[in-house]
C-alpha cells in the first residue's frame, strides 16, 4: 500500500538528489558576499524565506537547503567536537537532513548509519523508542527536531543513552519555544496541537528545562549558547538564531 507519507518521503529524496546535483549551478545563481553557508561552503547574496506556519524571511540556503539549525550545528560540530579528528567512529543520524548528511559522510573513518520511522531515503527504518541495536554501539548520535514529535520522548532519550558508548556524545536538538516544557497527551486533534504546540504533528513545546529532562534520562548535559558565542557579525552572515543553544549530551 502506498501511503501519503511514503509519497512525500520519496519526493523529498528525489528533490534532495536533484538539489545536490545542481549545487554548482545554484552556487553561481545565488553568489554574493553578504551571507555564508558553512554546510555547502557557499557565499550568497541572501538566504531564502522558509517556513510553513511562520515564514522566516532569511532562513534557507538557496544552494543546499540548510536552515538556521543546520548551519549552527555544522559550525558547532566542526569547532567543538571530535567528529572529524580522523579516528574511526560509528554515527547514527536520525531523520537525516541532506545538509548534515554530507558532513557526517565526509570521512571514510566515519561508519555512517541514517535511520527514520517513515523516510525511505534513510538507510534503515527505526523506532527511536525501541532501537534495534545492542547497548554501547554508537560513538555519536545526531537527532534534530524529532523528539517534539514523539509521545514518549523520555523512553527515546533512554534508548539513545543505551546504544551510545560510554564517554561518547549525542546532540539531541529540539526547538525551545516555551518558558517551561508543556505537554498534554490528551490533545490529539491536529488543529488543537497546532494551536498549543506550534505544529499539527508536535506533541509538546520544550523550554530550557529540556536540559533537565535529558539529565533525568542519564546524560551529562552541557548547554552551549553557541550562536551567541559566535558573535553578531558571524550570526548574521551565517543566518543563525542568536538565541539558539546546543545541548551536548555525554554518556557517563
Amino acid at each position: 500500500m502506498i501511503t501519503t507519507k511514503k509519497v512525500r518521503s520519496t519526493a523529498k529524496m528525489v528533490l534532495s538528489r536533484t538539489r545536490r546535483s545542481l549545487h554548482p549551478v545554484l552556487r553561481m545563481i545565488e553568489r554574493g558576499d553578504a551571507r555564508y553557508c558553512p554546510c555547502c561552503k557557499s557565499y550568497l547574496r541572501r538566504f531564502k524565506p522558509y517556513g510553513e506556519i511562520v515564514v522566516r524571511p532569511e532562513a534557507m540556503c538557496g544552494v543546499c537547503g540548510s536552515v538556521e539549525r543546520d548551519r549552527l550545528m555544522h559550525l558547532f560540530i566542526n569547532q567543538k567536537t571530535d567528529l572529524l579528528d580522523g579516528r574511526r567512529k560509528k554515527l547514527l543520524h536520525i531523520a537525516p537532513e541532506l545538509s548534515m548528511r554530507a558532513l557526517f559522510q565526509s570521512g571514510d573513518y566515519i561508519d555512517y548509519l541514517s535511520a527514520d520511522l517513515s523516510d525511505v531515503s534513510a538507510m534503515e527504518k527505526m523506532d527511536i523508542t525501541e532501537i534495534q541495536y545492542p547497548a554501547n554501539t554508537f560513538d555519536v548520535i545526531y537527532c534534530s527536531h524529532v523528539l517534539e514529535h514523539v509521545p514518549d520522548d523520555r523512553k527515546a532519550m533512554r534508548e539513545f543513552l543505551r546504544v551510545l558508548k560510554p564517554g561518547r556524545w549525542a546532540i539531541l536538538h529540539v526547538p525551545i519555544t516555551a518558558d517551561v516544557t508543556y505537554e498534554d497527551p490528551s490533545v490529539t486533534d491536529p488543529k488543537e496541537r497546532e494551536r498549543l504546540f506550534g505544529q499539527f504533528d508536535h506533541v509538546r513545546r520544550y523550554g530550557p528545562d529540556y536540559a533537565t529532562r535529558l539529565a533525568d534520562a542519564g546524560f551529562v548535559v552541557e548547554t552551549h549558547p553557541f550562536a551567541e558565542e559566535m558573535g553578531a557579525t558571524i550570526a548574521t552572515q551565517c543566518g543563525l538564531d542568536p538565541k539558539e543553544a546546543v545541548y551536548l549530551c555525554r554518556k557517563p
